[in-house]
């Protein structure tokens, strides 16, 4: 197993919005108490519809990224629209299913927007795929949860969704050493992909008053 496979270390959110879905991530990778990488790509772009945030071994995460967007391309192509998230998740967890003996050691969240609604589903190493209102990853979650939990509620927009993932991600990062390195995100609604640049993550997070230290 290469070096790279083996980084790790990781916080990641999505959350589902009235008006489309928030994901977010950190960028810290660890390699035991050895901080291996500060700018680990987490949050990547599937479809116009459609994100995923990855946790665990980053060997294991780019390929599969590389595999579910490949599919998402092709079917595309062929039917001239996006992929469903529930069919997404499904091909997913199939892929990931089908490596019993050898796993895939990793942590998904699939999140987007397409003609059923609004969705974020869970994805585990072993293929279940378990779609929530809301869903963070990594070693970092526990602290986020604790935000969730105060702070969700079912009816909220991709703006107060912004300011949940950004309050959970911060407190994971205080807390959590495989965590931090500053924040990605991106809001996904009936418009399509919206990458927020690190200077707009930045400038939210001082209007909010949130601290990443």
């Amino acid at each position: 197993m290469s070096e790279k496979d083996l980084k790790k270390g990781t916080t990641t959110v999505g959350i589902v919005c009235k008006d489309g879905v928030v994901v977010g991530t950190e960028y810290r990778a660890t390699m035991g108490y050895l901080i291996a990488h500060k700018k680990t790509k987490k949050l990547f772009k599937i479809d116009e519809h459609m994100a995923m945030t990855v946790a665990g071994l980053v060997g294991d995460a780019q390929t599969l990224v590389r595999w579910i967007k490949a599919e998402a391309e092709l079917y595309r192509l062929k039917t001239d629209k996006g992929m469903s998230l529930k069919a997404a998740s499904t091909l997913m967890s199939n892929i990931l299913n089908a490596r019993k003996f050898f796993p895939f050691w990793v942590q998904l969240v699939l999140a987007g927007v397409d003609e059923e609604g609004n969705h974020v589903y869970s994805i585990d190493a072993a293929g279940g795929a378990i779609p929530d209102d809301y869903v963070t990853t990594g070693s970092g979650s526990p602290y986020v949860y604790g935000v969730l939990e105060d702070y969700y509620k079912p009816d909220i927009t991709t703006k107060e969704g912004v300011e949940i993932a950004l309050r959970g991600l911060a407190a994971a990062i205080k807390r959590d050493a495989a965590s931090g390195n500053g924040i990605e995100l991106a809001v996904i609604d009936k418009k399509g992909f919206l990458y927020w640049e690190e200077k707009k993550v930045k400038e939210k997070l001082e209007e909010l008053k949130i601290s990443l230290n």
